[in-house]
């Protein structure tokens, strides 16, 4: 078992950046419980993290932060990466470049880059470690969200290398839970086929369609977990190395749809759409590093946070089971 150094949260002031989204909820829950002194979370009404001088402003209206969590991006399944690739690169680089520098310019203690599984290549050994990040291109449907978030990885190593800035990379694999992005056009692929599947339901339809055959696989992390996972890492982590945050248990699309088609009550036919894209064939992480170096390891069991996310939807909708 990892023996853990105590933290002081209570003496931490800490931004997290995308604190409104889906994991960000959840982070700035997870510090709070922990005792952090503060956390603030900048709205992008206020602070539009793609332009300088609002970056310089955040941390001049903050200026006793001891950490920040940088969890902004812009995200979406594959459809809209295909559709918009441009604004991925460019706002995910933006981003995470200002609040980077900007951080260590303001005398930031820490700073927790939040990249994604979407960094690794198409192709790579199963289970996915760190060390083969660079090995390959990522998958082309999400290669400029992928890139964008690989230079935050290089930015964070070269500013710890040259300025001794202790800036960290963590890489949680596929997302899920209550509360999550059920928008059809943005959502991620488990939110996509709970809707899917209720509305074919409730609409009495006799097939729904999905993207691709089936065959790919994913890894899913609660996002409770992720949290925690993020939190455990800001405290304890202190490597140039990139670090991966998942479950270690691999799922085809196939199977996962018939779980969800379960869970929805759906009892039509799966139609697959083989002519849209699959996305990267396999995605099934390496979980030791983290294990090992902050003792993290996933607690949720996926039928059990499945059911807890696919419940929340259908309370949501007025059709609360």
């Amino acid at each position: 078992m990892t023996t853990l150094t105590p933290f002081d949260w209570s003496a931490q002031r800490i931004i997290v950046t995308g604190g409104s989204g889906f994991l960000g909820r959840n982070v700035v829950a997870q510090l709070k419980a922990l005792g952090a002194a503060e956390v603030v979370v900048p709205r992008s009404a206020d602070y539009d993290l793609r332009v300088p001088e609002a970056v310089r402003a955040l941390y001049a209206d903050h200026p006793h932060t001891t950490m920040v969590v940088h969890l902004a991006a812009k995200v979406g399944g594959i459809g809209a990466n295909r559709a918009h690739p441009a604004q991925f690169f460019y706002d995910n680089l933006m981003m995470g470049t200002l609040t980077l520098d900007q951080a260590y310019r303001a005398g930031v203690e820490r700073f927790v880059g939040v990249g994604t599984i979407c960094e690794y290549p198409k192709i790579t050994p199963i289970p996915f470690r760190e060390d083969d990040l660079w090995n390959g291109y990522p998958e082309e449907t999400n290669a400029p969200y992928g890139v964008a978030k690989r230079a935050l990885l290089v930015q964070s190593q070269t500013y710890r290398q040259e300025y001794g800035f202790r800036a960290i990379h963590v890489l949680p694999t596929n997302l899920y839970g209550p509360e999550d992005n059920f928008d059809l056009e943005t959502s991620h692929v488990i939110p996509a086929l709970i809707r899917k599947m209720h509305e074919a339901k409730r609409d009495g339809r006799s097939s729904v369609t999905l993207w691709g055959d089936g065959s790919p696989t994913r890894e899913f992390l609660y996002v409770k977990d992720a949290a925690r996972g993020i939190a455990l890492a800001a405290a304890h982590y202190d490597s140039a190395e990139p670090v991966n945050i998942g479950s270690g248990v691999e799922i085809q699309i196939r199977d996962l749809a018939e779980i969800i088609r379960r869970e929805t009550g759906f009892d039509g036919e799966i139609v697959w759409d083989s002519e849209k894209p699959n996305g990267q064939p396999r995605r099934n992480i390496d979980v030791s590093r983290a294990a090992e170096s902050f003792g993290f390891r996933a607690e949720t069991s996926f039928e059990d946070g499945l059911r807890e996310t696919t419940q929340w939807y259908l309370a949501q909708v007025g059709e609360g089971v």
